[in-house]
């Protein structure tokens, strides 16, 4: 397809070093939170990242390498690793994987459904109503760690965010679509000057490494299984995936929106639920945490203007190389948080802006008091809470944690699916709508 008019579909053109470098600025942009998510739970961060790697690529293989998202943590699941796992206890956490793993399970269930009743039904549930204060409420609700990176040195981060700026409004060439590298990179330096860098890590570090240890999987369960535990962590971390599921949609519009293509339709939301619950499951049976599109990379995406797909598919390449080099992974990890606060700002940023421009291009009609009350109700929910603290459900002896995003979201849909519409929405909403009038009409024009 080659370059577009709003973008680059096919980076080819840019040629293979260009494609190389764009590949690692995805990687840089999800690899801070990416490892954040094993570092808080336990989960071996080589098994991470080896996982995100070949998740993104099954999901892509799926997808019919059609939909540019890569695979990273998902931090909705933290609450179920530590319920079952509190003090990230190494003989507990695979107890934990299987919960996500049957969490996953969840996804290839909706996907069937979809294929087997249509997406348009399922659809009608996430108009761009639902979507849009959504895809914004990803970006704002993200924002928050972003500014706690950025508080450790803000002098750093603020060299990041102009280096990003600059080089995407004024630079040239290749230098306009890799601000991220460019920004990272600048700040990176400063950070190391000014003596902010601890390379200790790095140093032990030893070159070559096996990602992960079989003691650490789910595997390992079977050798002397505590089937009381199994059902435990299943039927306290299974529904999660309730929530995640509705965040999947809400990512891949996101992404849709900011490439003008319909992922929805082509190559469909089965085939992405699909993706990513398989993805899940395969990262959760090897103890590496839950995958979940990424919305670091969709910023990056919106920033460059390069969509395709083989950049994303290089980064989870670069993402699955680096989980054998321990010496690696602990230099990108040495990463200081004022610069991944820096350029998360612009990410995060990015992903609302694409969910404002979703509303404007399907113009919502913020008129209608139906419309503002859903919109409301799913900002002041996914934000309110996602400040404050999640919302824990309690069960027997456990507790289901749901974020805001996704009490929101989940808020957002049941109000949709409650509130009425007039006539001209609903049929805007179902082309297969047939009002009273319309069916009176054709049964006549059958019997003339």
């Amino acid at each position: 397809m080659g370059e577009q008019k709003n973008g680059i579909y096919d980076a080819r053109t840019l040629g293979i070093p260009r494609m190389i470098i764009l590949g690692l600025q995805h990687m840089f942009a999800m690899f801070g939170a990416t490892v954040l998510v094993p570092a808080l739970t336990g989960l071996s961060v080589s098994a991470t990242l080896l996982f995100a790697g070949l998740g993104t690529l099954l999901f892509h293989f799926l997808t019919k390498r059609k939909v540019p998202a890569f695979l990273g943590s998902s931090f909705a699941f933290i609450g179920g690793y530590a319920a079952i796992a509190p003090n990230g206890e190494k003989e507990l956490l695979p107890y934990a994987c299987l919960g996500v793993a049957a969490a996953g399970l969840l996804y290839l269930v909706l996907a069937g459904l979809i294929k087997a009743f249509g997406q348009k039904k399922v659809m009608r549930f996430f108009p761009p109503i639902v979507t849009g204060p959504i895809i914004i409420a990803i970006g704002l609700t993200l924002s928050k760690s972003a500014i706690d990176n950025c508080k450790t040195n803000w002098g750093v981060a603020l060299v990041a965010i102009l280096i990003v700026v600059v080089c995407n409004i004024y630079g040239k060439g290749m230098v306009k679509i890799v601000p991220i590298i460019m920004g990272v990179i600048a700040s990176y330096i400063l950070a190391a000057i000014l003596g902010e860098v601890d390379f200790t890590a790095v140093k032990e570090a030893a070159w070559i490494g096996l990602p992960f240890n079989m003691n650490d999987t789910v595997f390992a369960i079977f050798k002397a299984p505590n089937t009381s535990l199994i059902v435990t962590s299943i039927i306290t971390i299974m529904p999660i995936a309730l929530a995640t599921m509705v965040e999947h949609i809400g990512d891949i519009s996101a992404i849709s929106s900011t490439t003008n293509r319909n992922f929805i339709e082509d190559p469909g939301l089965h085939r992405t639920l699909l993706g990513d619950g398989l993805a899940t499951i395969l990262a959760s049976l090897f103890g590496a945490p839950a995958n979940t599109t990424y919305g670091e990379n969709t910023g990056v995406l919106s920033l460059t203007k390069v969509y395709d797909p083989a950049v994303i598919r290089i980064a989870a390449i670069f993402a699955a190389v680096v989980s054998f080099s321990p010496k690696f992974a602990a230099l990108i990890a040495s990463m200081p948080a004022s610069t991944v606060g820096g350029v998360s700002i612009v990410l995060y940023g990015m992903i609302s802006s694409v969910g404002v421009r979703n509303l404007v291009e399907n113009q919502v009609d913020f008129s209608k008091g139906r419309n503002l009350i859903i919109s409301a109700l799913i900002l002041g929910l996914a934000i309110g809470i996602n400040y404050s603290g999640s919302i824990v459900f309690p069960i027997g002896n456990v507790s289901i944690s749901l974020s805001g995003l996704a009490v929101g979201a989940l808020v957002g849909i049941i109000f949709n699916a409650i509130l009425p519409l007039d006539e001209k929405e609903y049929k805007g909403l179902n082309k297969d709508y047939k009002s009273e009038e319309d069916e009176n009409e054709e049964k006549a024009s059958k019997k003339a």
